[in-house]
């Protein structure tokens, strides 16, 4: 185990809102032991920058990890050329010529038939109603599993998200991901003959087009379901939530001052999604006075990076005028995820902008709650509009 300085959390609080005990930990110093993770965290930007690039040290290879235990081990949990064959395998459906030429004309379609059927309402959940409908149905396209429906795409997603995180142990978790992850199979196995018959830019089919095996192509939907469903759907919701809460920022992206990728990328630096990514130490290292052994666990913490004070002129504040650049919203090293351009494409040039447009009058009905460190975004948001 490390000898970093033990740095105790009231689980339940940083749940809650992880941002002031982060900023303690920074003060703290950039490397800390959290026994209730049961981790070493490095929470500065720098670090987590340029750490993430060593993989020789900080391994993504996890065989003992929550993720490869409970959905095989995906392209994330490899490195080196395992993890670039795999990932030059998927390019195909998450290209920027495929998501410009593919994808965006399909975003557009769903997204205009879930506001034209919601519309007339008047007031919905953000979260349930509006994102999670949006972000499950992109996943069904870029995924191949078209045969299922949004809501148990977010069923399934939320699951393996919530094994994933469990470092509680608790049971009841384990078992509610594990029937998520077979849910998965069933769903893979039934569009296997119809994508080996009219192959497509899908995920699934571009796997098997290229010859991956079964418990390659299989681990790496699941890798796509677990992050591309909560990810988007928690930064449409988050992001109109601060729109609506920071009506100058709003008016930035209304005058055309800034742009909605401007708000998008600011967004995500503010309230990263994905508020870390562990590792394994693959051999032993010093690093600022503390000594890494092998095979002790590592978080780096992008939502402390994101509001680092060395880096950032106004690490709390949602400001579109900031330079945003220095972010790791997405990671920094070989493993900068793969669905970046997608999720740009979905957030800033279809989703957001849709819906302001669609939903005019668009307020907040009602108390916003965000939870979540690892992932994070609103939980309920209730909203009206017209």
């Amino acid at each position: 185990m490390s000898d970093a300085p033990v740095f105790e959390i009231d689980p339940p609080a940083f749940w809650a809102d992880p941002y002031p005990t982060l900023k303690a930990m920074r003060a703290a110093g950039p490397v800390l032991f959290v026994p209730q993770l049961g981790a070493t965290l490095l929470v500065r930007r720098d670090d987590v920058f340029e750490n993430e690039k060593k993989i020789d040290i900080f391994s993504s290879d996890q065989p003992g990890g929550l993720m490869t235990q409970l959905m095989g081990q995906n392209m994330m949990r490899k490195d080196g050329p395992a993890h670039q064959a795999e990932r030059a395998a998927i390019f195909p459906t998450v290209s920027p010529r495929t998501v410009k030429t593919v994808w965006r004309a399909r975003f557009e379609d769903f997204t205009a038939a879930i506001l034209d059927e919601i519309g007339p309402q008047g007031q919905a959940d953000m979260v349930r109603n509006i994102a999670m409908r949006i972000s499950g149905e992109a996943l069904k396209v870029i995924t191949g599993l078209t045969q299922i429906g949004w809501d148990e795409m977010d069923r399934v997603s939320q699951g393996m998200i919530d094994g994933c995180a469990n470092y509680a142990g608790d049971p009841a978790v384990t078992d509610r991901c594990n029937d998520c992850t077979a849910a998965i199979d069933r769903y893979i196995d039934e569009r296997v003959p119809d994508l080996l018959r009219a192959p497509d830019h899908s995920l699934l089919s571009v796997q098997l087009q290229a010859g991956l095996t079964e418990t390659q192509y299989r681990a790496n939907v699941k890798l796509a379901i677990s992050g591309g469903q909560n990810e988007p759907r928690d930064v449409i919701a988050g992001l109109t939530w601060a729109m609506l809460t920071h009506p100058d920022q709003y008016a930035l992206v209304t005058t055309g001052k800034k742009t909605w990728l401007d708000a998008f990328e600011e967004y995500a630096r503010w309230i990263a999604p994905v508020g870390m990514s562990p590792r394994r130490v693959a051999r032993r290292h010093a690093l600022h006075g503390v000594t890494l052994e092998p095979e002790d666990r590592v978080f780096l913490m992008f939502g402390s990076a994101n509001r680092d004070e060395s880096v950032f002129a106004r690490p709390d504040a949602f400001d579109l005028t900031q330079d945003s650049g220095p972010a790791v919203s997405f990671g920094a090293g070989p493993h900068f995820c793969a669905g970046a351009w997608a999720a740009r494409s979905l957030i800033a040039d279809v989703a957001m902008p849709m819906i302001f447009q669609r939903l005019t009058g668009l307020r907040l009905n009602g108390e916003t709650i965000f939870g979540g460190w690892a992932f994070r975004g609103p939980i309920r948001m209730p909203v009206a509009w017209g």
